[in-house]
């Protein structure tokens, strides 16, 4: 039995466990929740994983493996290769351009929440807080110019989780306002099992 170390919030966990879903393998999975921030380190975490984020997997071997890029494509070779990662060609580096912008997306999205949340109000900088809010604008300005009718492969999964995590952190922030085709495909996508299922509270 494999073990994901995981967040319900997470965006980079949900990416692994919607993974999971999508290749039939949820059920070789025990998922382990544990709360972490900055500031509060998972001890026993860091026994699988050195920097203490998650997600870590410990694999049925007892190899432990992180971070979510690493888990996702090891979960798609144990369940044969090239379903939700692309082996080779035009389709693999749009994949992998699509995760990197929406990981860059998410990683911006929980930079603002642990600025106005866990730093000290005294403390917070509102020019580095404007540059994390503009780096998120850009991403989803980017994927409004995307067309993103195809596959649900690694790319789509990266940026359903991201979109998800920003509006539940942020709903104040309306970011499907000016995105008509950006909203109109996380609609879409929202409806499928594997997403619904994973949703954070």
């Amino acid at each position: 039995m494999m073990k994901l170390y995981f967040s319900p919030a997470s965006p980079f966990a949900r990416k692994a466990r919607i993974s999971a879903i999508e290749l039939g393998l949820a059920e070789r999975m025990e998922l382990i929740e544990v709360t972490l921030s900055p500031v509060q380190p998972h001890h026993g975490l860091r026994s699988h994983n050195p920097l203490g984020k998650i997600p870590a997997l410990v694999t049925e071997a007892d190899e432990a493996l992180y971070d979510s890029p690493v888990i996702c494509e090891y979960l798609d070779a144990l369940a044969g290769g090239d379903r939700l990662w692309p082996a080779a060609g035009a389709a693999r580096w749009r994949a992998l351009r699509r995760q990197a912008l929406a990981d860059g997306l998410a990683e911006a999205a929980i930079l603002m929440r642990y600025e106005l949340v866990i730093r000290p109000e005294g403390l917070r900088w509102s020019e580095w807080l404007d540059g994390q809010r503009l780096k998120v604008r850009t991403a989803l300005d980017a994927l409004e110019a995307e067309p993103l009718d195809g596959p649900f492969d690694i790319g789509a999964i990266s940026i359903v989780c991201a979109l998800e995590y920003f509006e539940f952190r942020f709903p104040e922030e309306r970011w499907r306002e000016g995105r008509a085709q950006l909203a109109a495909w996380h609609e879409r996508l929202s409806r499928r099992p594997s997403v619904a299922s994973t949703r954070p509270a």
